[in-house]
């Protein structure tokens, strides 16, 4: 499999970018319409119920990973992803329809199937197609598209919102988001494009033997510290803002959005300069594991925002702890790419990702505990801090050098 970086590597990332921004509008919908009282009192939800409903999402997203990773490593990547975008993207537009729990948590539990096919295929596109010194700003341009999806999201939801009921939100979202189709599926047609194939002709190491290896316990753990935290920031800040903020929804719109759009700025300018530092000859583990472990220690100090009284200044010290996610994201998983390399690129970022996202599973459930018990976001800003701050702690002892793995059951697989 040949490493190229053409004009149609180019235009897969930013297809691809595009598609990851629909993704979390998608996902955060639900977060967005929680916010009101019209969504909770038309449906009957309390935050426990919300809690166990942003953990449904992840519940199939994580467990699916790991047969996503092994598909991607298998048979055509490009394909495997068109049909997963179809499938979350009907999950979100007939969420416009429900009536009740039951029904939106069976959809929410759809949404994770079809969106858990999204970074194993991300991860193994961008392995395929961009060298080591481009890895960084590619996964950095992903990665804004992740960001940009919530503040995409917060914004127009909470305008939508403002003005309409929240099936509106669901129906007309999940419609806008399909449109992606027609340029993706152009662009597969196309006899022109100069992408690289993806899948292989050995199966590679098995699970197996990925989870025996240090390092890839430290990105699994330090995954999921990241996205406990993440995870708070995305399902629980628009109804921290409403709540205890006493914001409108209106302006929770608009200060909803800076902290995912301040994310995104980042975490490609911060992609750009490690891969040029690398390229200029920078001692690659020192960039990387600097990049992942500084951004997760800074995103502690958002429990100092929660402590801020003034709103505005609250959140200007939040968006700047936010930042923290950008620049670690933008290296994330350029590490992992860097050390599973092409034999196990698919099936490590499936169980990365599958593990990982187990705090998208916990961490909504716990802070609706903690918020229905307290009446307070204290305790949860407290847990969000601690957590992502251990994660740097852990990545940076368990990971310690990024260099390719030696597989030596490279024509086993399981």
């Amino acid at each position: 499999m040949k490493e190229v970086e053409g004009r149609g590597a180019w235009l897969l990332l930013v297809l691809l970018a595009v598609s990851v921004s629909i993704n979390y509008v998608d996902r955060g919908n639900l977060s967005v319409a929680a916010a009101t009282a019209s969504f909770r009192q038309d449906l009957g939800l309390d935050n426990r119920d919300l809690g166990v409903l942003f953990g449904a999402f992840f519940l199939t997203y994580s467990l699916f990973q790991i047969a996503a990773g092994w598909l991607v490593d298998r048979f055509n990547v490009y394909w495997i992803y068109t049909a997963g975008f179809v499938l979350w993207s009907a999950a979100t537009v007939m969420t416009g329809f429900i009536g009740g729990f039951a029904a939106l948590l069976a959809l929410r539990l759809l949404l994770g199937v079809g969106e858990a096919c999204a970074y194993p295929s991300y991860g193994r596109m961008i392995f395929a197609n961009f060298g080591e010194d481009r890895r960084a700003f590619a996964n950095a341009l992903i990665d804004a598209g992740s960001r940009t999806g919530p503040a995409i999201g917060v914004l127009a939801g909470g305008l939508i919102l403002a003005h309409s009921s929240w099936r509106v939100l669901f129906i007309s979202i999940g419609a806008a988001g399909c449109l992606w189709l027609f340029p993706w599926l152009g662009f597969l047609r196309s006899p022109h494009r100069d992408i690289a194939r993806a899948p292989r002709t050995t199966a590679g190491p098995g699970f197996t033997s990925i989870l025996k290896k240090r390092q890839a316990w430290g990105t699994i753990i330090g995954l999921f510290c990241y996205n406990y935290a993440w995870v708070f920031i995305l399902n629980w800040l628009p109804a921290y803002l409403t709540g205890e903020r006493r914001l409108s929804t209106t302006a929770m719109a608009w200060y909803g959005s800076l902290p995912f759009w301040g994310v995104a700025s980042v975490t490609v300018i911060a992609g750009w300069l490690s891969d040029r530092a690398i390229g200029r000859g920078a001692n690659l583990t020192r960039i990387r594991l600097g990049a992942v472990c500084g951004g997760m220690a800074a995103n502690s100090l958002m429990i100092v925002a929660y402590l801020i009284p003034n709103t505005a200044v609250s959140m200007a010290v939040l968006v700047a702890a936010c930042l923290g996610l950008g620049v670690a994201s933008s290296n994330f998983w350029a590490v992992t790419q860097d050390l599973a390399g092409r034999e196990a690129v698919g099936k490590w970022t499936g169980l990365q990702n599958g593990m990982g996202n187990l705090a998208g599973i916990a961490g909504p459930y716990v802070t609706g505990l903690m918020l229905n018990r307290t009446g307070s976001f204290l305790a949860p800003f407290v847990a969000a801090s601690a957590i992502i701050a251990l994660g740097s702690i852990c990545y940076f002892f368990m990971v310690r050098r990024v260099e390719p793995l030696v597989w030596v059951d490279s024509l086993k697989g399981d």
